[in-house]
């Protein structure tokens, strides 16, 4: 599932020439060519579900690793690179993308003793650096470099832990876009790795001993050999990991064999006096949270909160009282305090109550606590002292999203970005003491803010449900329905999708388009009771919103049917795909990414099991007529015609595995009635988007834009 300089008047000037050409190129660029797809073998494969027999005649390309698929795969790559690399507007897309991309990007630091650590991308290097350095403004020095781990840049530096006293760092590599993670220790001062190692972790950071003595994870068994990317992932167990020794002596703490779809987050509180561990199933945002005391390893794991009622977060504790972020009994969030002498939820102590706005992140520093809520989609800051009175809001440096304000409690300062859809995120420095924030890095980028405009609008779902929307576009554009307009959504897995700053993005605008981002039904932004309303036998209303936002945008003259694209990646992704199949005629362009395009068989493969409890599952008779009835794959109906379409996945994603968009690209291809591009593009060594190297985004979102430009005549 998230800050510029003043654009010169001759490169304005240049931009909107170049925009103007391209308006001359689509209009005088010819009708498009038939293609001739690959011909994709279709099997006599016939499930019985509950009695209703269903065709999967393209199963076979399920096995990602088969010489029949790969060929099928270096077939559709070559039709779609054709396809791409002549359009003629590509290589100044590239060239614009790679210009904006070259901007500086740091993430928040993080302060250890007299050390801080952060990461940095001077803007076109493929992975960010982190760095260490003994003072905020002090010379720095790289610690880790993940661009000398491989050639492509595909290999990441995908978390990283240092101990209290910063002397050691724990950090992980994920390889080609994998979610697999190898854990090593570097000691800090040296910048030389230790021999601990340690591998197949997945869904889960690290937590160290207050001492270095070592840290705990969660992982699961190896898997067979040829199933690292498409096996099922099932008893992660959580262990401790001693320095110095090898991964097969790892202390085992907990494992539930009974109740295979659990997993653990291990924390370790600030004072070193418990190990909290929260076990949670399936996507559903509701967990359980066991306790172990940590002066003695042989004391127990107990239950401190149970029945996966609703979600807790921890916060912090004082001593044996523990505060939590939850939405029990408060669907918008409230903190509370547990004693760990005496959990019984008759002793909870409410210590600040939900209000109108969604409570998203809480962190205590000092003796008060800061709360990042959403009013709208926006981000509000307050922070409240240890009896739960207001003491003041934040200013923020505008309208957009917030996010930070963690560290510990003795803590002086503390960090927080700022972003929104025309600002690159700015890191602020907030001095705890006086109140004051201070800009600490603001990147640099050839993009004027000032030219654009970004307003919230409300408008009404297909059941009178009332839906927030973001537009942003350049001031000078006329709406007369003729702009070319990208609608992007997510609406799933209580997920918000709060402004944040996209050089893609940015590309896409400056060359005239509207951009476009609704906040459905099944995303977090209003609580509990928003997800719900999109989630198992209520997601068409996750669509009907997404066709609602559409069809706002054509009334109101941003756009027309034929010049509307939309976007998701995902959960998004399954969105995408399920409107085109339902209203085809809507829209111009269709663009899904990693899509979970096969809803009847998503849960067989890798992780897909957690999401029985968004989705629901067709092992289920009444669940499997919901999900048959929107399933993308499943509603392709031949002699349709179809939008314009570009899918993209990626030959390493084992979260949402390739094969769903493998699928869907081969019926959608047999289906098609018209001249239609129906193309997918099939990226290698890269998985479901996290990790992935700068220049592939840049290639990627240049293909994008390119076939967008093609097709939205």
């Amino acid at each position: 599932m998230h800050p510029t300089s003043t654009l010169s008047i001759a490169a304005a000037v240049g931009l909107l020439s170049l925009l103007s050409s391209t308006t001359l190129a689509q209009n005088d660029t010819p009708k498009m060519p038939s293609i001739q797809y690959p011909q994709a073998a279709r099997d006599a494969i016939v499930d019985d579900y509950h009695g209703t027999p269903v065709a999967d005649p393209y199963r076979w390309l399920e096995d990602t690793e088969s010489e029949q698929t790969a060929a099928w795969v270096a077939a559709e790559n070559k039709i779609t690179r054709t396809f791409l690399d002549q359009i003629p507007q590509r290589t100044a897309i590239r060239d614009r993308l790679t210009e904006l991309w070259n901007y500086e990007r740091f993430t928040l630091p993080r302060s250890r003793e007299s050390k801080y650590f952060y990461t940095h991308n001077s803007g076109l290097q493929n992975q960010s650096l982190l760095y260490v350095a003994d003072g905020l403004d002090a010379p720095r020095r790289v610690l880790i470099d993940p661009n000398k781990l491989s050639e492509d840049g595909t290999m990441a530096l995908a978390g990283w832990s240092p101990t209290d006293d910063g002397s050691l760092l724990a950090y992980s590599i994920a390889d080609g876009g994998s979610d697999w993670r190898t854990w090593r220790v570097r000691d800090v001062a040296s910048g030389e790795d230790r021999d601990d190692v340690v591998r197949w972790v997945k869904f889960s950071g690290i937590a160290w001993m207050p001492d270095n003595s070592g840290f705990f994870y969660g992982r699961y068994d190896a898997p067979s050999d040829g199933e690292e990317l498409t096996g099922t992932n099932y008893n992660q167990k959580l262990y401790f990991h001693e320095l110095g020794t090898d991964q097969s002596e790892d202390r085992l703490v907990y494992e539930r064999p009974d109740n295979k779809e659990w997993g653990f987050t291990p924390e370790v509180t600030e004072d070193g006096r418990y190990l909290i561990i929260t076990n949670w199933k399936g996507s559903e945002p509701q967990n359980q949270i066991f306790i172990q005391p940590l002066g003695d390893p042989k004391l127990p794991v107990t239950e401190l909160i149970g029945g996966f009622d609703a979600e807790y977060s921890l916060i912090g504790n004082d001593e044996s009282i523990l505060y939590f972020l939850t939405d029990n009994d408060a669907p918008r969030r409230r903190v509370i305090a547990v004693d760990a002498d005496d959990p019984r939820r008759d002793q909870w102590r409410e210590v600040i109550p939900q209000n109108e706005n969604v409570i998203e992140d809480c962190s205590l520093l000092g003796d008060e606590f800061f709360t990042t809520s959403m009013k709208d989609a926006l981000s509000q800051v307050d922070v409240y002292n240890k009896e739960g009175e207001a003491v003041k809001q934040i200013a923020l440096p505008g309208l957009g999203s917030a996010s930070g304000f963690h560290g510990h409690r003795d803590a002086t300062e503390t960090f927080y970005s700022f972003t929104n859809y025309v600002t690159p995120p700015s890191i602020f420095r907030y001095d705890l003491k006086t109140g004051e924030s201070t800009l600490w890095r603001a990147p640099e980028l050839n993009f004027d803010a000032s030219r654009f405009v970004t307003k919230q609008v409300f408008y009404e779902s297909k059941d009178g449900t009332r839906v927030p929307m973001i537009i942003t576009h350049r001031a000078d554009l006329k709406l007369d329905g003729s702009n070319p307009t990208l609608l992007y959504a997510y609406g799933g897995f209580n997920i918000s999708l709060t402004p944040g700053f996209s050089p893609a993005m940015a590309v896409w605008m400056d060359r005239g388009g509207i951009y476009a981002v609704p906040n459905l039904r099944g995303g977090g932004e209003y609580g509990r009771a928003w997800h719900e309303a999109g989630m198992q036998e209520k997601k068409q209303n996750v669509f009907d919103d997404f066709i609602a936002a559409a069809e706002y945008l054509i009334q109101q003259k941003y756009t027309h049917s034929d010049k509307l694209a939309i976007r998701g990646g995902s959960n998004g992704g399954l969105l995408v795909g399920a409107v085109m199949t339902q209203r085809p005629e809507l829209f111009g362009a269709c663009l899904p990414a990693v899509g979970v395009m096969d809803m009847l068989r998503f849960h067989k493969f890798t992780i897909g099991w957690a999401w029985v409890t968004e989705f629901g599952s067709s092992d289920d008779p009444e669940q499997f007529k919901t999900l048959l009835n929107y399933s993308p794959l499943h509603q392709i109906k031949p002699g349709t015609c179809y939008p314009p379409t570009l899918i993209t996945t990626a030959d390493r994603d084992d979260r949402v595995v390739p094969g769903h968009s493998f699928k869907f690209a081969a019926a959608l291809q047999a289906a098609q009635s018209c001249d239609n591009p129906t193309l997918i593009r099939i990226e290698t060594r890269a998985g479901h988007g996290a990790g992935t190297p700068v220049t592939k985004y840049i290639d990627q979102y240049a293909d994008l834009w390119a076939f967008l430009t093609r097709v939205l005549q």
